[in-house]
């Protein structure tokens, strides 16, 4: 049985009084109910000691936005997974959209920031997804299965259990413009066919796929009630503890998978 991931990325947002007001709010939140999500948070990484320190004691799990391949060197400003490790970060993001297409990420770095960090007992988050004009001239399979098969080469059956996949149409991140739940769940589908011709039926039916792109209140439950839709990966949405909130106790609602 999946269980529904609900999680935010800060992305470069918030100054440390935003966060602090944030996180005390959140913990008071999730003190109050039993939930069946699984909740997390993707602060900017000077914030990550801060809140791993203040949800200690709630289930909400903190990870970072991105993270280098190599344990140490001269790479001035990235973190390192061993440096994760340490401060007992158990997840990171890799291969977001913005890293892809601003940073200029290519899918051979990406694969060996998964694999360091498998390495390293860590949580891979992978972030896959075609630009507007790719899906545009029907091309969104093609790009997900290069995605895929390059970002987790060499990655050996029993890691995939530390391996979410987050769909994220790059046309639909901050644009306002969310995937119809028939497009997303299609996507979604694709990619645990995917898995199952590559890795095994009993990996696919157990990875968690979230989706991601300009998710809302108003549109969380038309996607998770989809088949294959694990959860969201959030931006702008999860950067105000109502609208945070909100998704979450929707997203449950209909947490039967």
């Amino acid at each position: 049985m999946r269980k529904i991931v609900i999680a935010g990325n800060w992305k470069m947002h918030k100054t440390l009084d935003e966060v602090t007001d944030f996180l005390h709010k959140i913990s008071e939140w999730e003190d109050a109910f039993q939930h069946k999500c699984k909740i997390g948070i993707f602060p900017p990484s000077i914030y990550i000691t801060i809140a791993l320190q203040q949800l200690q004691n709630n289930n909400i799990f903190v990870g970072a936005q991105n993270v280098h391949d190599e344990d140490f060197g001269a790479f001035t400003g990235e973190i390192s997974p061993q440096m994760l490790s340490s401060v007992n970060c158990k997840y990171s993001i890799v291969g977001h959209s913005e890293r892809r297409h601003i940073f200029g990420e290519k899918d051979d770095f990406l694969n060996k920031k998964v694999r360091s960090l498998l390495a390293n007992d860590q949580k891979v988050v992978l972030c896959i997804g075609e630009k507007e004009e790719q899906r545009e001239e029907g091309k969104t399979e093609e790009v997900l299965e290069n995605q895929l098969s390059q970002d987790l080469k060499k990655i050996k059956d029993q890691h995939m259990k530390d391996v979410m996949l987050a769909y994220e149409p790059v046309w639909a991140i901050g644009t306002g413009k969310t995937a119809t739940p028939n497009t997303a769940q299609a996507a979604h589908k694709f990619v645990r066919d995917w898995l199952t011709d590559n890795f095994t039926e009993e990996i696919a039916r157990d990875t968690t796929i979230m989706y991601g792109g300009s998710v809302k209140p108003k549109n969380i439950e038309s996607l998770i009630v989809e088949e294959d839709i694990d959860g969201a990966l959030i931006g702008g949405a999860s950067l105000n503890i109502e609208s945070f909130t909100k998704v979450i106790e929707l997203a449950e609602k209909k947490s039967f998978k």
